[in-house]
């Protein structure tokens, strides 16, 4: 027994011998290009230190992870480390054949892994073409062909060539919604991102058939479905089917399923917590009862619960909810507890080639050193996503340097962040014509700037916007303006230029309520010739304003686009600083949405505008108040309220309310038209430079029916009215139509 024992003592001991050894001397052969000291620094290689068989194997896994070696070998024997290198060829020259664009070219180069002037390496070859092909294919060119060739210059060097064969355009000709869908195609269509390649659309780039588009689609389609009660809709296929001309038809074929409405809400608090700071829940889960299901109201009551734990300065908290149907009804358990304490030791931004860091930080709702909750990480990436200037946001969390750290690590995709849009319109008004160029991510540095020209036969209008969504990382936006706008009226006898500066800021003051402040300075210069009014001919002149405006706006809507409950409710006021006609201005508006079924919702829209002249100062002809013609139907646009002589003139006050509901059903959804009812009613009032004029104080109104037709040229908006009631001196308009879009 005694000789067993020492037998394994042995054999032992020559075990910890063979596993580890002092590295005495390092010797690296077969580098041609990488030096030494570089080869030591990524292995972490050092002298008079002990390596064991898994510092070796680590050692490999550095210098292999360098990308700069094809080969490595490592061993140590007799106190001397050898590591053996061949080091892959270089990329003297990347060559892209077949594309004339160098704009595509450098995104080409951007995207794959293949790089001039760095190593060779022949496995990123196949993963470099597919996202060569997935980059064609998101514009379009869905069948092109790419092939590598290598034209080898000496051992050590290459010219690496990819050649490229786009071949034909792929554009999508129609678009078909099939199935039990209980919506109308065209709010569907209105909802997803492709568009039917029309020759009004040139410059569109979502008439191009992509996966990426249809993947879209799909999650936009699901969302609004979910938004609107039918928790459990399914895009049961999406078929894209190639026609004679090797274009797309599109069909989606979609079962809405049971439309759920919320029965009953309860909250499961984990004991730790006290039950009194979440007792006023139960008046929120009040609020949404008998409601259509949406998952935008679960988030609002999420919401609710961290402003608790918030005001409560609770940590460690998670919370979940879980769903459970019962017929077309749903209950909602809101899960709270404590969850695991951890730290947030490291924050790893990755990916982001164009875009700041900070950028990216400045969303984050967590910080290295708080706590680690899953909820803020979840939080801060949908905050992320909502800047909607990155393809795709992800997150992975690993174990930090002891059990009681996290190291996150998110990565981002860059995206295509410009914007390009035109519209043209005809109608009984008139013709005009409109172009907008915007960047979302100017610089990298995650703020807009946007170019903006409209043009009609009486008027031009240019306006560059600058916009920091996150200035100085406090959550407040900042803007800035400058326009210039031109009025040429030969039959009035005048025209009129006006030049103005506007900067302005935005901030959450508190819950669904964002609070604003500008100050603006604008030049204003009138010109009359014989044929125009006396009172126009008074006003005639230069003159400058300088003013500060604050506003408040509160948001109660399901959703801001197109909402199907909810209100919103906005103030502005505008004041004077120095001017010369000192004026002050306010504006109220409100408008509520309510869903009446499936595909019915009504609104209700209020707006009321004054501007008053401070002391004896009149208003300028430019600032008085109007109404165009979407809020009073029945009426030419700026036709109706006083009037000077010939001139109708605006008012000091203008006001109206607006009562829609959209008529499902009334035409065959093949007809691509959309009806819907209306009654308005509005007022033109007010002449503080001429006492002798009429000011008209009379009420309008007018109800009739709106269609919105997709044509074979284009989109057609008709409006028939009947005017209810009106003054002698408006020019009514039964009959409005407007020929136009966005391209």
């Amino acid at each position: 027994m005694k000789k067993i024992f020492i037998s394994i003592f042995i054999l032992i001991l020559c075990s910890v011998k063979s596993y580890a050894e002092t590295a005495k001397e390092i010797l690296i052969e077969g580098n041609k290009r990488i030096s030494n000291e570089t080869i030591k620094t990524y292995g972490n290689l050092e002298t008079n230190k002990n390596y064991s068989e898994k510092d070796l194997d680590l050692v490999l896994k550095d210098l292999y992870s360098t990308d700069f070696f094809e080969e490595v070998n490592i061993e140590l024997s007799n106190n001397i480390l050898k590591v053996s290198v061949k080091e892959f060829p270089l990329i003297n020259q990347l060559i892209i054949i077949g594309e004339k664009r160098n704009k595509f070219k450098e995104e080409i180069k951007k995207l794959i892994k293949s790089k001039s002037k760095r190593p060779f390496i022949k496995s990123n070859i196949a993963n470099d073409i597919d996202l060569i092909k997935q980059l064609y294919s998101s514009v379009g060119y869905n069948f092109s062909n790419v092939t590598s060739k290598i034209n080898k210059i000496d051992d050590f060097n290459l010219d690496l060539v990819f050649e490229i064969e786009k071949g034909n355009l792929t554009t999508i000709s129609s678009i078909q919604f099939i199935g039990d869908k209980k919506i109308k195609d065209s709010r569907l269509r209105s909802i997803i991102a492709s568009e039917e390649d029309k020759f009004w659309k040139v410059i569109s780039k979502n008439t191009k058939f992509s996966k990426n588009l249809v993947n879209l689609d799909i999650r936009l389609l699901k969302n609004y479905y979910k938004s609107i009660g039918f928790r459990d809709v399914q895009i049961l296929s999406n078929t894209a089917n190639i026609d004679a001309e090797g274009n797309i038809n599109l069909i989606y074929s979609i079962d809405a399923g049971t439309r759920y409405m919320f029965n009953k809400m309860d909250t499961n608090l984990d004991k730790t917590f006290n039950k009194k700071d979440f007792f006023n829940l139960k008046q929120v889960y009040e609020k949404y009862i008998g409601e259509y299901y949406s998952p935008f109201t679960i988030k609002k009551i999420l919401d609710e619960i961290d402003e608790i734990i918030d005001k409560k300065n609770l940590q460690f908290v998670e919370h979940n909810v879980n769903e459970k149907t019962v017929g077309d009804k749903i209950n909602l358990t809101f899960n709270i507890s404590e969850g695991e304490k951890f730290l947030v030791e490291r924050i790893n931004i990755l990916g982001n080639n164009v875009t700041n860091e900070d950028v990216i930080r400045g969303e984050l709702l967590v910080d290295e050193g708080d706590p680690y909750t899953l909820l803020a990480l979840e939080k801060s990436i949908a905050k992320i996503k909502a800047r909607n200037i990155f393809g795709d946001v992800s997150y992975e969390v690993d174990q930090g340097s002891s059990n009681d750290l996290k190291t996150i690590n998110i990565e981002v995709s860059e995206k295509a962040t410009g914007e390009i849009s035109a519209g043209a319109g005809v109608g009984t008004n008139g013709g005009q014509f409109a172009i907008s160029v915007q960047e979302n991510n100017w610089l990298g540095q995650g703020k807009r700037v946007g170019l903006n020209l409209e043009l009609s036969s009486e008027s031009i209008l240019g306006t560059l916007n600058y916009t920091n969504p996150n200035y100085d990382l406090l959550g407040n936006a900042l803007s800035y303006s400058v326009s210039s706008e031109r009025n040429d009226k030969p039959d009035l006898g005048y025209e009129n230029s006006i030049q103005s500066l506007y900067i302005s800021t935005s901030f959450e003051q508190f819950k669904d309520i964002t609070a604003s402040l500008g100050l603006s300075a604008s030049y204003d210069d009138l010109q009359t010739d014989n044929t125009a009014s006396e009172s126009l001919k008074k006003q005639k002149g230069s003159f400058v304003d300088f003013s500060a405006d604050y506003g408040f706006r509160l948001d109660n809507r399901n959703r801001a686009f197109m909402p199907t409950s909810g209100s919103i409710l906005s103030f502005s006021q505008s004041l004077p600083v120095v001017a010369d006609k000192a004026a002050i201005s306010n504006t109220l508006t409100a408008s509520s949405y309510k869903s009446f079924g499936e595909d019915v919702v009504g609104s209700a829209k209020f707006f009321f505008t004054a501007i008053n002249g401070v002391g004896e100062d009149d208003v300028r002809l430019s600032k008085r108040k109007t109404l165009s013609s979407k809020r009073l139907r029945g009426f030419e646009k700026n036709k109706i309220g006083p009037k000077d002589g010939t001139d109708h003139i605006g008012g000091n006050y203008a006001s109206a309310i607006n009562f829609d509901m959209n008529l499902p059903n009334l035409l065959p959804d093949n007809t691509n038209t959309d009806i819907s009812l209306f009654l308005d009613i509005g007022n033109v009032w007010g002449v503080d430079y001429d006492s002798s004029i009429d000011d008209t104080n009379k009420i309008r109104s007018s109800t009739g029916l709106s269609a919105n037709w997709i044509s074979p040229i284009g989109p057609v908006s008709f409006t028939f009215s009947q005017n209810l009631s009106k003054a002698n001196t408006d020019i009514t308009e039964s009959f409005n139509f407007n020929l136009g879009t966005t391209f």
